[in-house]
């Protein structure tokens, strides 16, 4: 995910320059509305916005990036007013003074990572992180960030807020998760509370990759799939879209249980695949061409491809790689007009990441 910065005063510029200077392994972004970038002695690295602020704010949360403005929460909010859809979707905004003094995340905070980013950001610059969420002040269970941190979707987000109000009520929960898919060692909390699966009382939490509804709160997910892409260069992000539509169609799966979409390094520029993982916010992961030569198992090898991009197999390979060790390929490679799909199945479970 890049981070987009956004300041609209000369010391805003200057804050957002250090910025990107701590954060050197992450893909920054720095854009103002102050004309005194002009005197910056790296001002080719600085974007000037001359549209409205809120056409902008849209364009960067279409491409799914984080936001961080740099100026008044008022300004913020009043930018990203408009484009807010809901907790799952969201793109991640948070709000800096000019000085780095405080730093606030205001949307997305848990599976947007808004609230990890402000905390990172708040240790780079020392600056004071200033949380609001009610579950992490309390340093109690989120549910979402459960989701998150295990790779599952949440089915039913309405659930989200009775199951946070029962814990900080000081009540305990109850969950069940499907058989064979709590990670070795796993503890559970003492205030989550372990049940039968499939259980025969309604709880509040289930996890399952079983395609049945449960009487629960909350059903979690697992995101289990990833679809290895390979393609033309300058493919129509429309014939991309319709292509891993028919494929997903194909073999019963939905949009909601796919974890990545992989593919060659040469390919992260592509268009058409950014456009796909901007556009269901899904990460798109890419390997180099010798990563992908050492994946082990049966693929479709070609010669004339190899010869191409110095790998046997694109989509397969990427598919594997990025599904891990144990992974199977539930849907070998097919081709259909300059494009090549594949998917792997990864294995799964779930664990508790306490701080």
């Amino acid at each position: 995910m890049k981070i987009s910065i956004i300041s609209f005063t000369r010391n805003g510029i200057n804050l957002s320059t250090k910025i990107v200077d701590k954060l050197k392994n992450r893909d920054c972004l720095i854009f103002t509305k102050c004309s005194a970038y002009l005197e910056h002695q790296n001002k080719e690295s600085i974007q000037f916005v001359e549209n409205r602020l809120g056409e902008w704010t849209k364009e960067q949360m279409d491409k799914r990036n984080a936001l961080v403005f740099i100026g008044a929460c008022g300004i913020a909010v009043r930018a990203i007013a408009p484009y807010i859809t809901d907790k799952l979707h969201d793109s991640p905004v948070l709000v800096m003074d000019e000085k780095g003094q405080y730093i606030i995340p205001i949307l997305s905070g848990h599976i947007g990572g808004a609230n990890e980013l402000a905390l990172l950001l708040a240790e780079k610059i020392g600056a004071k992180p200033i949380i609001t969420t009610a579950t992490d002040i309390n340093q109690i269970f989120a549910v979402d960030m459960f989701a998150k941190k295990n790779g599952l979707f949440i089915e039913n987000k309405e659930g989200i807020a009775n199951v946070s109000s029962k814990l900080l009520a000081g009540k305990d929960i109850t969950m069940a998760i499907e058989t064979g898919h709590i990670k070795e060692g796993c503890v559970f909390p003492a205030y989550v509370k372990k049940m039968e699966y499939p259980p025969k009382e309604p709880v509040d939490i289930v996890v399952t990759s079983q395609n049945k509804m449960f009487d629960a709160q909350i059903l979690l997910r697992p995101r289990m799939y990833i679809i290895g892409m390979g393609c033309k260069k300058g493919k129509e992000a429309e014939k991309m879209e319709q292509f891993i539509r028919q494929t997903m169609n194909k073999i019963g799966i939905s949009i909601m249980q796919v974890a990545a979409l992989a593919s060659i390094d040469r390919k992260r520029e592509e268009e058409g695949l950014n456009a796909w993982s901007r556009k269901w916010n899904i990460p798109f992961l890419t390997y180099c061409a010798e990563q992908l030569q050492n994946v082990t198992g049966t693929v479709h090898k070609s010669e004339f491809v190899k010869m191409k991009v110095g790998v046997d197999n694109v989509c397969e390979r990427a598919a594997l790689k990025a599904a891990g060790s144990k992974a199977t390929l539930i849907y070998e490679k097919h081709a259909e007009d300059g494009m090549t799909i594949a998917i792997a199945k990864k294995e799964w479970s779930v664990d508790f990441h306490e701080k």
